[in-house]
């Protein structure tokens, strides 16, 4: 849309972009009036690019095309009218739009190694600062980056680029109309970093060596195609080529290795721009042909008289080779000497020792053979008679818990049938926990008595027992108790609250609730959680194990807070609580829509939407934070507002104020809500009237001089200065500004006045470039006068 400004209605100001068109307008209330138009004091007849128009009652003055000439305060006069205004003409940094779209749509790609250059040409109202960024770190010149600048051009030079140079850059164009800020990206290709170590022995053998690695952390921007794996024997110089693998695969097997000899190992990886440094081995000694491990002791099978049948199964470990046979050896029970039972190994896994003693015990024991050799032996058989086998016992009878103690277990039984003179010589107790597969005794020696106390056990411990007779002919069979026999006392159900069970946790949104609250009760109690006397939500995870109830959710939300009671109850009416409770915070939801309103002259009041969060944060304030422009710096009016008002007095008539509000907690700040139009004060030009002095027929001419002169300022980059002074004189002076022995009265940046003699010149948002000396000259027919002061920039903090 073009600029455009009424001249009638305020001292206005309008900012054009160079090249836009721009329109002032002012409206006479007689349709007969001849306007005029000056700039700069001077009357305008005819300008280039600017036309004149006139429809009824509205004068018009339009720029086609806004250039650095057309900058300056224009006037307006016509019948009762008198106003006037600023253009000021604006010329931020610009880059050809089809060379900008090429530098932030197709990477930059260059190869490790190479050099690099980046070059930006770029148009706009001179001085341009240039900077190239990286990371959000400015860069600077060093031993291999360079940043060059010129008035229409910057480049960045990398002299030698490696990997660690690819990314995002970001180049901003600042001068005082703007700031243009070009996204680009450089792609560096290289060679692939080594695999990923260290290399694991997955496999070591008389026969195969397996290594395994992992894929390179950085593949240098092109993808891995395959890796060569290379060996080297320990104690030689040379490496060999073992082969290669696809990409897809990190693991290798050779078969080329000799027993007990040791190697090295290396890996590279290989892309399209070459072959990475190798990731190497430690040392990789390949096995021998090992001997079989030791099988499971022998199990007797049967016995007779003269002879004794046994079976085994086959070692786990069986070696390097296969299994040939196995070496069987007896001794009798009581001695240490181990004696053959064949002269030969034998294939099968079962076998009858015969030529054996009558009455004698015996125990046996066997080894694996492999073509390494005999392997360790199994541990002994039990010892068996070599008799004719007898009617085994039966069962102990009437096996029960005759009572129980914290620690212990009292067991009685009446001993079997005795047939056929096969006297019961003892008992073996036997027990295990409920969760094991695995007997194991209770005693060293069988018990004699019919009864037994079983001690160490824990409180609350669950077991089985089981008991079997002993005689001459073997164990008889088994009797076991048919329910879990425990050696708990009855405790009441209790909560065992302690410090580190909180009564009020605060957690913040996302993240996980989980607390863990012990107990004890025996039998063990029922355990319910609730929130707020309800069940909890299916989100709610419960577990209860080994005396301890935890809580967990895994991602809170805001509905999550509440009262949280867990409950013991043993089944009898007894119950026992403990409450605790969860406030879920979060960082504030954003204010919502701001309003503004003028309700007492020449101020302004803020009021805003309250944040959603009010309705769970406590602690929620509001920060409303103002600025003078779209560009300027945010300022704060108002910190740890509790309600959703505040009111501004100090605003200057004829200036756009901007205005934002936040809301805060003890975790953060919310988003902005912000004002989009601006908010201004019309300034009314103040009446002035003049009575003229009387002079008594003396000379009134008098020479320029300085009734209050300027004074030297220190402001903040971005803001405003206002410098001004008060100059007399007849006839009136000419009043001029310069900077640094500059003139300033075209210079778009300037803004000056001179009101009856207050004079005043105001800098738009300072910039370093307008640090300096200024001065200001008054002069006239009969002399000049000059007073100058010092401008001063400090940068924002």
């Amino acid at each position: 849309s073009v600029p455009r400004c009424y001249l009638n209605k305020q001292l206005a100001t309008v900012r054009v972009q160079k090249g836009d068109p721009a329109e002032l307008s002012c409206t006479v209330s007689k349709d007969n009036v001849t306007g005029t138009w000056f700039k700069d004091g001077l009357k305008l007849t005819s300008m280039d690019g600017v036309v004149f128009e006139k429809k009824g009652l509205v004068h018009k003055l339009i720029i086609n095309k806004a250039e650095d000439i057309h900058a300056g305060k224009y006037r307006f006069e016509g019948g009762d009218v008198k106003t006037e205004a600023s253009i000021f003409v604006e010329d931020p940094p610009r880059v050809d739009k089809v060379l900008l779209k090429n530098l932030t749509s197709v990477p930059t790609v260059a190869k490790a190694g190479e050099g690099v250059k980046l070059q930006i040409p770029f148009e706009g109202r001179w001085p341009i600062r240039a900077a190239w960024l990286k990371d959000r770190m400015e860069l600077g010149d060093d031993t291999r980056i360079r940043v060059d600048k010129t008035d229409t051009c910057t480049t960045l030079s990398i002299s030698s680029c490696n990997r660690g140079d690819g990314g995002d850059y970001k180049v901003r164009l600042k001068n005082d109309s703007g700031v243009l800020e070009i996204n680009l990206k450089l792609v560096v290709i290289d060679k692939p970093q080594p695999p990923a170590g260290p290399i694991k022995i997955v496999e070591s053998s008389a026969n195969n060596i397996t290594i395994q690695w992992k894929p390179p952390k950085d593949d240098g921007g092109k993808p891995v195609q395959r890796y060569i794996v290379e060996r080297q024997q320990v104690g030689r110089k040379d490496w060999e080529t073992l082969g290669e693998t696809p990409r897809s695969c990190t693991s290798f097997t050779t078969s080329r290795v000799e027993e007990e000899m040791s190697y090295y190992f290396r890996v590279r990886a290989m892309n399209a721009e070459g072959v990475s440094d190798a990731l190497e081995s430690g040392e990789v000694k390949a096995a021998g042909r090992a001997s079989p491990g030791a099988p499971d002791p022998p199990e007797i099978i049967s016995a007779s008289r003269d002879s004794i049948t046994i079976s085994w199964k086959a070692p786990c470990k069986t070696g390097a080779s296969q299994i040939m046979g196995y070496i069987v050896q007896k001794r009798k029970k009581g001695t240490v000497t181990w004696l053959p039972v064949t002269n030969v190994p034998v294939k099968d896994k079962k076998l009858k020792v015969t030529s054996l003693k009558k009455g004698v015990q015996y125990e046996f024991r066997v080894a694996a053979v492999n073509a390494a050799g005999t392997g360790q032996p199994s541990d002994p058989s039990e010892p068996a008679f070599a008799q004719d086998p007898t009617k085994s016992l039966g069962q102990v009878r009437d096996l029960k818990v005759s009572s129980s103690d914290s620690t212990s277990v009292t067991l009685t039984w009446n001993k079997p049938e005795v047939q056929d003179g096969n006297d019961v010589k003892g008992y073996e107790v036997e027990m295990k926990p409920c969760n094991s597969l695995s007997w194991t005794k209770c005693f060293t020696l069988p018990a004699e008595s019919s009864s037994c106390r079983v001690q160490g056990l824990q409180a609350g411990e669950k077991l089985f027992l089981r008991v079997r007779a002993l005689s001459d002919s073997g164990p008889g069979e088994a009797s076991e108790l048919q329910a879990c026999a425990g050696a708990a006392p009855v405790v009441s159900p209790r909560l065992l609250i302690d410090d580190t069970v909180k009564n009020f946790l605060v957690i913040k949104a996302g993240h996980p609730i989980r607390v863990k609250i012990p107990f004890e009760g025996s039998p063990e109690p029922v355990v319910t959680w609730l929130k707020d006397g309800l069940p909890l939500p299916s989100r709610a995870a419960v577990s209860t194990e080994d005396g301890i109830t935890q809580l967990l959710l895994r991602a809170a939300e805001l509905s999550d807070s509440g009262t949280y009671t867990v409950e013991l109850g043993d089944g009898q009416g007894k119950r026992e609580t403990f409450s605790f409770q969860v406030q879920i915070t979060d960082i504030p939801q954003p204010p919502g829509a701001i309003r503004l309103e003028e309700n007492v002259p020449n101020t302004v009041t803020v009021t805003w939407e309250p944040s959603a969060s009010e309705q769970w944060e406590k602690n929620l304030y509001y920060t409303l934070l103002k600025r003078e422009s779209q560009k300027g710096l945010w300022h704060v009016l108002g910190d740890l507002i509790y309600n959703n008002k505040f009111t501004f007095t100090r605003l200057v008539p004829g200036r756009d104020y901007y205005f934002r509000v936040v809301a805060k907690n003890d975790l953060g700040v919310s988003d902005p809500s912000e004002t989009v139009q601006p908010w201004r004060i019309w300034k009314k030009k103040a009446e002035f009237r003049v009575k003229p002095q009387k002079y008594r027929g003396v000379n009134q001419n008098q020479p320029p001089r300085f009734l209050v002169p300027l004074k030297s300022h220190v402001v903040v980059t971005g803001s405003e200065c206002h410098m001004s002074c008060a100059v007399g004189g007849h006839p009136p002076p000419k009043i001029t500004w310069y900077k640094d022995s500059r003139d300033l009265s075209r210079d778009p940046n300037y803004f000056c006045t001179n009101d009856f003699g207050v004079c005043s010149l105001v800098v738009l948002g300072v910039t370093k470039q307008d640090e300096g000396e200024y001065m200001v000259e008054a002069s006239n027919e009969v002399g000049r006068a000059f007073s100058k002061a010092f401008l001063a920039i400090k940068g924002n903090s």
